[in-house]
């Protein structure tokens, strides 16, 4: 009777959530429209400002040496604005893009994908969910990306939920152990993608609380979390090791000593 009122539990979660999954794609695609307003009229005002400088350099004889001095300096001053504008609303895209694909992408369709862009937002993504739930708690995130790696076939919204899952549970885990060590501790999670033959390795590494050899064995057993109730499902692991060794034919791999810290590895074949 108490494992099926914890499955009751579990399952009441999984509505709950898929619920939200629901609400943040529609918020994701409302908020969508005005940012493509935003980064398309900064482009123009850009534009504008081009023509604008082109008018100045025809007439700078006939302006005050120092006017022309000021109006350069503003120039190039919202010049840099609209850049950070621009930058900042394709980044702000990039990150609907992605919450848009996790709940609407197609069921085990591989395309071609940047593993390191995915890795690299979703990584972020964890970082400030777990800034907005801890008010006060920072980690430093260090971060390594192979360059000039190709897309590869990947089922995107799923490996991006892999990567979150571990990454979240890195990042508590340093959390956790934040709130027992002494001030000399710096909590601290290493990312890097990097690629072994005909293999990509994703390597997350934290210096969080670790596991003892009880969570080791018990790690992908569904319904089993270290976590208190209402903050883990128990599924988490369990949902990695299926995207990433069933779907996608690779391995994940642990190394963890209690106390110190965990390093994750997926190992995923490249498949072109």
């Amino acid at each position: 009777m108490e494992q099926i009122e914890k499955l009751k539990e579990q399952l009441r979660k999984q509505e709950k959530l898929a619920s939200l999954g629901v609400l943040s794609a529609g918020i994701a695609h409302e908020i969508q429209n005005p940012l493509n307003f935003v980064i398309n009229f900064s482009k123009m005002s850009d534009k504008l400002l081009n023509d604008l400088t082109e008018i100045v350099e025809d007439n700078e004889d006939k302006l005050n040496p120092d006017d022309r001095e000021d109006m350069e300096d503003i120039m190039a001053d919202l010049r840099e604005n609209m850049a950070k504008i621009v930058e900042h609303g394709e980044r702000a895209i990039n990150i609907i893009q992605g919450i848009l694909l996790v709940s609407r992408g197609k069921e085990n369709e591989f395309l071609p994908a940047d593993v390191c862009k995915i890795v690299k937002e979703y990584v972020w993504l964890s970082y400030h969910a777990m800034r907005a739930n801890h008010k006060g708690f920072n980690i430093a995130i260090h971060e390594k990306y192979e360059t000039n790696i190709p897309n590869v076939m990947v089922i995107p919204q799923d490996l991006s939920r892999a990567v979150l899952n571990v990454m979240n549970n890195a990042i508590y885990a340093t959390w956790k152990k934040a709130q027992t060590a002494g001030d000399d501790y710096k909590p601290e999670v290493s990312v890097s993608v990097d690629t072994k033959e005909d293999n990509i390795l994703i390597t997350i590494t934290d210096n969080g609380e670790g596991m003892n050899d009880e969570v080791k064995q018990r790690l992908y057993e569904n319904f089993y979390t270290t976590k208190p109730i209402g903050q883990g499902t128990g599924l988490g692991m369990g949902i990695v090791r299926d995207i990433i060794e069933n779907k996608h034919r690779g391995k994940v791999s642990f190394e963890s000593t209690d106390g110190q810290g965990t390093t994750f590895t997926f190992t995923i074949p490249i498949k072109k």
